[in-house]
């Protein structure tokens, strides 16, 4: 082809190939120009949540249960630290060091939460400051901020933390926070008034997500303090209680493993102490905490979550249930050492017969074969649902409404097939389950003539001046068992620590109580130990898991409770 020509060519082709590119050029900036230019301040803006400062956390004195200190805190820039060369593993491994922590432990707690990705790991925004080591000695964290250009995306900070004056007492009740959200017990049942309004800090980040300055920043408004009804004093006294009744148990060859103390005020309902074993130090939330750590931590409370058989202490409601049915209360029973239902025998405690009495004195003395010959009666005459409607009524068999996350809500059983099922049930054995809250709250129902409360725990909303936001009431309604009955019941119940069952417990004790023992088989295990007492103004449940018969563990630990708060 002559020159002059393969110049034209030439020229045409450069001439269709700028057309192009201008014309794309022209659909980029004109066609769809708002699309790019929206898409480019998405990714241009980032929002951080800013954290208040929460609410505390108060007893019914106004001690705190949970509060807040400010501590150094050593934080990692989480996208600085991946626009690093090497993503940020020589910084951490020089920050490992200074914190003289293993550096895995120090790198897992950078990752961000998601998928498969286990604890430790970072909830939060990837934009935000990821806390790695909490309340840091001063020549740690001086050392970091001097030496910056040895820790580029690292800084040191004050900021809150939560703090556990109690320690381990009421552990379970309060909960615990992680990345700024409560996520048990009150923490997280009342969230929206402890965690206050989050701020917002608008931040401006580059094409390789650096942050390149603040936008705009709203700050955030602290959060409000609960106040609850319960007592930090009683609350000691209950764990310590427990922990040695435990003790005391294993020292006798029993394999105590757990269990409970619940006190509630017996005319409104509201939780005075919660004590459950085992518990952990909540100290341990601070810094992080690994999944293996996370997964050995007791985090179900036993005094809502645990379930067992009742034993006699259910006989309450039996006797309320065989008043409905049309029996004499006065009336004179035979108590003998056994009683067969069926082609089964059925056997007394021990197997003793305790000779004739009224429904009184076998509650006093827990006469098992009275109760098996009533349920047996009842079930022979197809009257046995009486059984569990009053048991029903006494709240057992759901949940309470207590103002915590999570309750298991027990059982109540059909009496079955077989009366067998009935005399089980008659004496708190069997499919029977209650939790130690449940147990109380029916014995308060008892003590005040009548009143089943949905328990409480908080008290009130206030502000951190102290201004009242809102107070906090139990919900009521009747057991229907007429008063009567209840009276009978109260009256027979002031003889147990007296002359009955609980009196080795209760020798020398001067306070006017009333309570029931109870020993319940476990297929497998030890007996499970109860005591649940009262007097006018306290209901106290005291149940030892594998901890043998009520007398000899929970009657004792219920009279440490009783004269703790006696003083």
């Amino acid at each position: 082809m002559p020159r002059p020509a393969r110049l034209f060519a030439l020229h045409v082709v450069i001439g269709a190939m700028l057309v192009v590119s201008l014309g794309r050029l022209w659909y980029l900036q004109v066609a769809d120009g708002a699309a790019y230019v929206r898409a480019a301040a998405e990714t241009r803006v980032r929002t951080v949540a800013l954290a208040p400062v929460r609410g505390r956390i108060l007893d019914v004195t106004g001690l705190p249960l949970v509060a807040n200190r400010t501590v150094p805190v050593v934080a990692v820039d989480y996208m600085a630290l991946t626009h690093q060369a090497d993503g940020g593993r020589a910084v951490l491994a020089r920050l490992a060091e200074v914190l003289r922590e293993p550096y895995a432990r120090v790198a897992e707690r950078v990752r961000l939460c998601g998928g498969d990705v286990r604890r430790p790991c970072w909830p939060g925004s990837p934009y935000q400051p990821i806390p790695v080591a909490g309340d840091v000695d001063v020549p740690t964290a001086l050392q970091i901020t001097e030496r910056q250009e040895e820790f580029p995306g690292v800084s040191t900070e004050l900021q809150p933390v939560r703090t556990y004056p109690l320690k381990a007492a009421a552990v379970h009740t309060l909960g615990y926070v992680q990345a700024g959200i409560g996520q048990d017990g009150l923490e997280a049942a009342y969230e929206r008034d402890l965690a206050g309004r989050p701020g917002r800090r608008d931040v401006v980040v580059s094409s390789t997500g650096e942050v390149a300055h603040v936008l705009r920043e709203v700050p955030p408004a602290p959060g409000a303090d609960l106040v609850t009804s319960i007592d930090a004093r009683i609350q000691q006294v209950s764990e310590r209680a427990l922990a040695d009744a435990i003790a005391a148990a294993r020292r006798r060859g029993l394999p105590a493993d757990s269990g409970a103390v619940v006190v509630l005020e017996a005319k409104t309902g509201r939780v005075t102490a919660l004590a459950a074993n085992p518990a952990y130090n909540p100290e341990v939330w601070t810094g992080g905490i690994s999944q293996r750590e996370f997964e050995e931590l007791p985090l179900a409370s036993r005094a809502v979550l645990g379930q067992w058989p009742p034993g006699s202490t259910w006989k309450v409601a039996s006797v309320a249930a065989a008043a409905k049915a049309g029996y004499d209360l006065s009336a004179s029973y035979d108590c003998p050492g056994s009683y067969r239902v069926g082609d089964r025998s059925f056997r007394n405690f021990g197997g003793i017969a305790l000779g004739r009495m009224d429904l009184r004195e076998a509650l006093v003395k827990s006469c098992d074969t009275i109760f098996y010959r009533i349920a047996d009666e009842l079930w022979t005459g197809r009257d046995d649902d009486v059984l569990g409607e009053v048991a029903k009524g006494f709240g057992f068999g759901a949940r309470t409404g207590v103002d915590l996350p999570s309750e298991a809500k027990g059982a109540v059983p059909g009496t079955g097939d077989l009366p067998g099922h009935a005399a089980n049930f008659s004496i708190g054995q069997g499919d029977v389950l209650v939790t130690p809250l449940q147990l109380a709250r029916a014995y308060a129902a008892i003590a005040n003539g009548g009143t089943l409360f949905t328990p409480r725990v908080a008290k009130a909303v206030v502000r951190p001046g102290g201004e009242v936001i809102r107070t906090i009431t139990p919900r009521s309604e009747r057991v229907p068992v007429p008063p009567a009955v209840l009276a009978f019941i109260r009256d027979a119940l002031t003889d147990v620590p007296r002359t009955g069952t609980a009196a080795a417990a209760f020798t020398g004790f001067r306070q006017p109580i009333a309570g029931k023992t109870g020993t319940a088989e476990v297929a497998g295990r030890a007996d499970t130990s109860w005591f649940a007492s009262f007097d006018q103004e306290h209901v106290v449940v005291v149940v030892v898991s594998q901890g043998g018969t009520g007398a000899e563990t929970a009657a004792p630990a219920a009279r440490v409770v009783w004269e703790g708060m006696a003083l």
